[in-house]
């Protein structure tokens, strides 16, 4: 049996035993089909959580990083992860935003916008299931580089993915901790592409999960990089933990204009080709401090929340000032008295772990 095999055999398995049994008990035997669907992401976020306690855990305890000293900030970004890897998030979606989608490309459709599908670019090579899965997942990881862009360009935007940086103790857990509103816009974007490139349900599925996978790993808190592979290509071919820890960087990831800016370097999610494509590529940086430059004492201390609904609460205040956001502290003090301050260079980048 191959994986494929596999996977479905265990879907429908899981589906028998546990969510069409609690579908009718719960008087919503209409919405099979979603509790099928749903099911396979269920199955997948095992397969993915199984994963990371395993191989990704190993590593954070063979090369860490840095120590972890917050274990309650690692506890909240745990629930996150449950929340998105398990389903809880795609179901809402299920009933909410993908109703909207399909009528919205439907009416497309009837107005003329032709069926199109990426399989079909070249019969006989692009309809093999391995080929256009490559291509699938190259189709949207560009998409996800462009939107992750897009998070560090906007204000508005900046102040919801700021949840996600905001996390001075990164890990393996980090991945999912997003602005529910944040996730919402970005997996409305990926549902739309999907319809319109017409990937199959299964491709689909498939490309995400890898995707969530390598995310997790380069969120990990380990001491690792790809450097030595292929003659140190590997480093230039797929996202190591190394790279995006070096995005996650205060003073690196999110103020390429300077401190208080928005912007950044390392924004590929799978493939750093993007980043060096696009001139986005920053390699030789030694990985310091994460989280972001206004959490620091000597630059205000800003608080983005301890718990969950904290965390989103603030979010949503942040959004609503950032028009009328007054002019940032840390542009004002400058690069100079952030180094006599905190220890950075002349970029202002802090040259070591200052403490929680």
């Amino acid at each position: 049996m191959n994986p494929i095999d596999w996977f479905d055999t265990a879907q429908q398995v899981l589906f028998e035993a546990a969510v069409q049994p609690l579908l009718f008990s719960l008087g919503l035997a209409g919405l099979l089909e979603q509790g099928y669907r749903a099911t396979g992401w269920l199955l997948v976020g095992l397969l993915q959580i199984g994963v990371m306690l395993t191989v990704f855990r190993a590593l954070e305890r063979w090369r860490p990083v840095e120590p972890v000293t917050d274990r309650a900030a690692v506890r909240v970004d745990v629930i996150y992860t449950l929340l998105h890897r398990l389903g809880v998030v795609r179901v809402a979606l299920f009933f909410t935003l993908d109703p909207l989608w399909d009528s919205l490309v439907g009416s497309l459709r009837m107005a003329g916008l032709p069926t199109w599908s990426l399989d079909g670019l070249w019969p006989g090579v692009t309809d093999v299931a391995l080929v256009s899965f490559v291509l699938y997942l190259v189709l949207f990881d560009l998409v996800d580089y462009g939107l992750h862009r897009a998070q560090h360009h906007f204000d508005w935007w900046w102040q919801l993915h700021a949840v996600h940086h905001s996390q001075r103790q990164m890990t393996m857990w980090s991945d999912n901790r997003n602005h529910l509103l944040d996730d919402v816009l970005r997996d409305s974007v990926f549902v739309l592409v999907a319809m319109l490139v017409g990937i199959p349900p299964g491709q689909f599925v498939a490309v995400v999960a890898l995707t969530q996978l390598v995310e997790s790993l380069s969120h990990a808190n380990v001491r690792l990089s790809f450097g030595s592979f292929l003659s140190g290509l590997g480093e230039r071919l797929l996202v190591s933990p190394r790279f995006h820890r070096l995005h996650h960087g205060i003073g690196v990831g999110h103020e390429s204009g300077g401190p208080g800016s928005l912007g950044g370097h390392n924004f590929a999610v799978l493939f750093p080709v993007w980043d060096l494509l696009f001139g986005t590529a920053r390699w030789h940086d030694v990985p310091g401090p994460t989280g972001i430059r206004d959490q620091l004492p000597e630059y205000g201390g800003r608080d983005y929340g301890r718990g969950f609904w904290a965390q989103q609460w603030l979010g949503l205040v942040r959004l609503a000032g950032a028009r009328a956001r007054r002019p940032s502290p840390v542009a004002a003090a400058g690069g100079a008295a952030g180094g006599a301050a905190c220890g950075t260079d002349a970029a202002g980048v802090p040259a070591s772990l200052p403490p929680r």
